[in-house]
């Protein structure tokens, strides 16, 4: 599969408020990937992206199953991937690649499913993150459904309320770690429980919770938004959740921009997807929000200025003080930059 760079070349926008500095807290890096729209992904062509327009100062690299170890103990294979972003962030550090400090945070996978003997694999992927490691992420989307796609292999059901889980997932907090959830939109409820009963590990919401927009979800929009609502409100009361404000420009969300004949404008993106991001604030507040660009993935539907200038398309209004929360002293603070 080749790269989709000459139809995003169609659809051209230069970036709003150039100079607003961004944390962006959530891409990948990787290669082989032929899954993907971007099968290669790496230090060149993220900074292809963020040199785009918009004034990205620093990112938080996510676990996306790259460059796991070969051989050793199947535990501490993904080790490997923490390592691999590890040298990214060195290789950026040296200011040879610009001012932008690439994968300034990192957080890779450790299995839960492990329950106590998860401990040293925790350790080692701090070792390995130089200073730089911050939190996990053992992704859970499942759905009972067998027209949703899978994404990354199919997962157990009730991963998050299975006990052998959160006793590994009751190290976190020991390390001082952080937790991504990563989820479909029906698991929601079960995050809150995880929430509850965890208090004292900050969760961070990846892409509003992974509203399912395709298969016996598809044209149940309106339905879909109103129960997700719900369950947003109730997840907003738990402290120590804060919410990322992106990645809903995937496949699995079901706005098939990608299968269009020009990419969406940052003005279409923002008015087909703008309730999602209203009420999460309004529901989060502003000092628990914090915009994302989940590239490459979202690359399936839109470049990079385009996605951020919708993001301040949607923030035109609000305060200076406001802007710098979520576009950057948000992040900065909750993955300690």
């Amino acid at each position: 599969m080749g790269t989709n760079d000459d139809w995003l070349a169609l659809t051209h926008e230069d970036a709003l408020e150039p100079d607003l500095p961004i944390c962006d807290p959530h891409h990948h890096l990787w290669e082989f990937r032929t899954d993907q729209t971007e099968p290669r992904y790496l230090l060149d062509d993220l900074l292809a992206d963020t040199n785009s327009g918009h004034n990205i100062v620093s990112t938080v690299f996510i676990e996306c199953g790259a460059m796991y170890k070969e051989d050793g103990p199947e535990a501490l294979r993904p080790v490997g991937e923490t390592a691999f972003a590890a040298g990214i962030a060195a290789m950026s550090e040296s200011g040879q690649y610009g001012p932008t400090r690439i994968a300034a945070g990192i957080i890779g996978h450790a299995n839960l499913l492990l329950g106590d003997d998860v401990a040293p694999v925790l350790e080692a992927q701090i070792a390995a993150g130089g200073g730089r490691f911050r939190g996990i992420r053992h992704s859970v989307p499942w759905d009972a459904s067998d027209d949703v796609p899978v994404i990354r292999g199919k997962r157990p059901p009730h991963l998050l309320i299975n006990d052998t889980y959160r006793a590994g997932f009751a190290h976190l907090a020991k390390f001082g770690l952080s937790y991504e959830a990563w989820l479909y939109h029906p698991q929601i409820t079960e995050l809150i429980d995880l929430a509850r009963a965890f208090p004292d590990t900050t969760i961070i919401l990846n892409h509003f919770g992974g509203p399912i927009g395709l298969g016996s979800y598809a044209g149940h929009r309106d339905e879909i938004f109103e129960t997700w609502q719900a369950d947003i409100a109730e997840l907003a009361r738990c402290q120590n959740v804060v919410a990322k404000l992106g990645g809903l420009n995937m496949e699995i969300n079901g706005f098939g921009w990608h299968q269009q004949p020009t990419p969406p404008t940052s003005e279409a993106l923002m008015e087909a997807t703008r309730g999602w991001y209203d009420y999460t604030i309004e529901q989060f507040g502003i000092e628990r929000c914090l915009f994302e660009s989940n590239f490459p993935v979202d690359k399936l539907s839109c470049s990079y200025a385009v996605l951020w200038n919708s993001f301040k398309r949607l923030t035109a209004g609000y305060s200076d003080a406001d802007k710098a929360a979520l576009y950057h002293d948000n992040a900065a603070r909750v993955y300690r930059l």
